[in-house]
C-alpha cells in the first residue's frame, strides 16, 4: 500500500485528487467540532454515556453527535436513504427501469435518494431535538423564551434547521470526494469517523493506566486482538473462487480467434461491508425513532430491554439480516444469467457444463455457496469480537476503559474494507494513467 501511495504522488492528476480528498475530509472534521449554540453539551454527553444505542450512533459520526456539533447527524440519513432506494428499486418497476437507463437514469435515482435523505434528516433532527429538550439539553437563545414554562419552539426550530443543513453538507462533501477525490466519499466519511472515535477512546484508556497500571495488559491484549482480526479480514477479503472458462477457436476471414483459457473470479466476501451497514442501519432505525420520540414511554423501556442494542434478540436479528442482505447484494453484483449469455455470445464455455441454462444454474449454485461462506464470515466478525472487546474493556469486571467503543468488529471491517478499496482505486487510476501515457 505504501508503494501505491508513493506511485500515486508521482502522478500529477492522482496527487491532486488525494490532496482534494484530504482537504474535503479536513472540512468535514472541522464541522465535527463546531458546536451548536443552543445545546448544553455536558447534559447530552451524560445521556450518551448511559445509552449503548446512542453511543453506536455517535461512533459512526466521529463523536459529533455526542458533542452536539454541526455534523451531529453525519452521513446516517444518506445511508438510510440509499438502503431504502436499493430495496424500492427491486419492488417498484418504474425505479427498476430508471436504474437500467444508463447514466441519465442513475442521475435521476441519485437525485431522488438525495431528496429522501433530506426528508429522513428532517425526521431525525426533529426527534433528536425533542429528545434533547426532554433531557434539559436545549438552551433558549431568545430572551422571551428564558424562564418560560413552554417549550422554546423558535430555538428548537433553528436547531433542527442547523442539523439538517449539517447533514446535507456532509452528503455534499461525500459526493465531492467521489467526484473530485479518489472515490466513494460515503465510505471515506464513515472511515474517518470511526478512526476519530477510536483515537479518542484509546487515548482515554491510556489515561486510566495512570490510575491502575494493570490496565496496560488490557490495552496490550486489545491491540493484539485487533491486529489478529485485521489480518483475518485481509485474508478473507482476498479469497475468491475461480471458475475456469475456455473459448472455442473461431476463424474470421484469414485470422483465428479464441482458443484461450481464462476464469471467472467470485470473491468470498464480494459484498464487502455493505450487508453489515445495511443490517445495522435497519436495526437502529426503529430504535432511533422510539428513543427520539417516545423515550419516556413503556414501549421504549421494553424495546431497549428486550430488543435494543446489546440484547440477545438484537444479535440474532443482526445475524439474520446480514445473511439476507449478503444474498441481496450478491444478486445485485453478480447475475448468472447475464454472465451465461455473454459467455455463449463470445464462444466461451465452462468445461463439463453445457452452454445456456445449465451454465447459468451452475454459476448460480456456486455463487450461492460462496455467498453463504461470506455471510458466515460477516456474522462471525460482527458478533464474536464484540464480546471479546467488552471483556478486554473491563465491562464484565466492574470497570470500563472505553475500549469497546474505540473499535467495534464492524468498525474494523469497515476500516479494512475502505482501506483496501482505496488502495485498489489508486492502483487502477495509476494503471490508467500509464496506459494513457503509453498511447500518447
Amino acid at each position: 500500500m505504501f508503494e501505491t501511495l508513493k506511485n500515486a504522488f508521482k502522478t500529477k492528476d492522482i496527487r491532486r485528487k488525494i490532496w482534494m480528498t484530504l482537504l474535503l475530509v479536513l472540512v468535514y472534521r472541522i464541522g465535527c467540532y463546531i458546536p451548536i449554540p443552543s445545546l448544553n453539551i455536558s447534559v447530552l454527553q451524560g445521556a450518551f454515556s448511559s445509552a449503548d444505542f446512542l453511543g453506536v450512533l455517535s461512533s459512526i459520526t466521529g463523536g459529533s453527535m455526542q458533542n452536539a456539533t454541526l455534523f451531529a447527524l453525519g452521513i446516517l440519513p444518506f445511508i438510510n436513504s440509499f438502503i431504502i432506494m436499493q430495496l424500492l428499486t427491486l419492488v417498484i418497476p418504474a425505479l427498476e427501469r430508471m436504474s437500467k437507463e444508463g447514466e441519465e437514469g442513475r442521475n435521476k435515482l441519485t437525485q431522488i435518494t438525495r431528496i429522501v435523505a433530506i426528508g429522513l434528516a428532517v425526521i431525525q433532527a426533529i426527534g433528536i431535538v425533542i429528545m434533547w429538550h426532554n433531557s434539559q439539553g436545549i438552551v433558549p437563545l431568545f430572551d422571551y423564551e428564558i424562564g418560560s414554562t413552554t417549550a422554546p419552539i423558535l430555538t428548537m426550530a433553528i436547531t433542527i434547521i442547523i442539523l439538517v443543513a449539517g447533514s446535507t453538507m456532509v452528503m455534499w462533501l461525500s459526493e465531492r470526494i467521489t467526484e473530485y477525490g479518489i472515490g466513494n466519499g460515503t465510505s471515506i466519511i464513515i472511515f474517518i469517523g470511526i478512526l476519530a472515535t477510536a483515537g479518542t477512546s484509546i487515548a482515554g484508556a491510556f489515561k486510566q493506566v495512570t490510575e491502575n497500571w494493570t490496565y496496560i495488559w488490557n490495552i496490550i491484549g486489545y491491540i493484539l486482538v485487533v491486529v489478529a482480526i485485521l489480518a483475518f479480514i485481509v485474508f478473507v477479503d482476498g479469497a475468491e473462487r475461480r471458475i475456469t472458462v475456455q473459448y472455442a477457436k473461431q476463424v474470421k476471414g484469414n485470422k483465428m480467434y479464441g482458443g484461450q483459457t481464462t476464469y471467472i473470479p467470485i470473491r468470498v466476501n464480494g459484498s464487502g461491508v455493505m450487508p453489515i451497514i445495511f443490517a445495522s442501519s435497519l436495526l437502529m432505525f426503529p430504535q432511533m425513532i422510539i428513543q427520539l420520540f417516545f423515550s419516556d414511554s413503556e414501549a421504549a423501556v421494553w424495546y431497549a430491554r428486550y430488543m435494543g442494542t446489546g440484547t440477545p434478540v438484537y444479535y440474532v436479528l443482526l445475524a439474520l439480516l446480514i445473511l439476507g442482505f449478503s444474498y441481496f447484494y450478491a444478486q445485485i453484483q453478480f447475475n448468472p444469467d447475464d454472465v451465461s449469455k455473454n459467455l455463449q455470445q463470445y464462444g466461451g464455455f465452462i468445461p463439463g457444463i453445457r452452454a445456456g441454462k445449465p451454465t447459468s444454474d451452475f454459476l448460480k449454485k456456486i455463487n450461492n455457496r460462496i455467498t453463504l461462506f461470506g455471510a458466515i464470515f460477516l456474522m462471525l466478525i460482527s458478533l464474536i469480537p464484540t464480546f471479546v472487546f467488552l471483556a478486554l474493556s473491563g465491562q464484565y469486571s466492574g470497570y470500563d476503559l472505553g475500549l469497546a467503543n474505540s473499535f467495534s468488529a464492524t468498525g474494523l471491517l469497515i476500516v479494512v474494507s475502505v482501506a483496501l478499496e482505496i488502495n485498489k482505486q489508486l492502483e487502477s487510476q495509476i494503471m490508467m494513467k500509464h496506459y494513457k501515457g503509453f498511447l500518447k
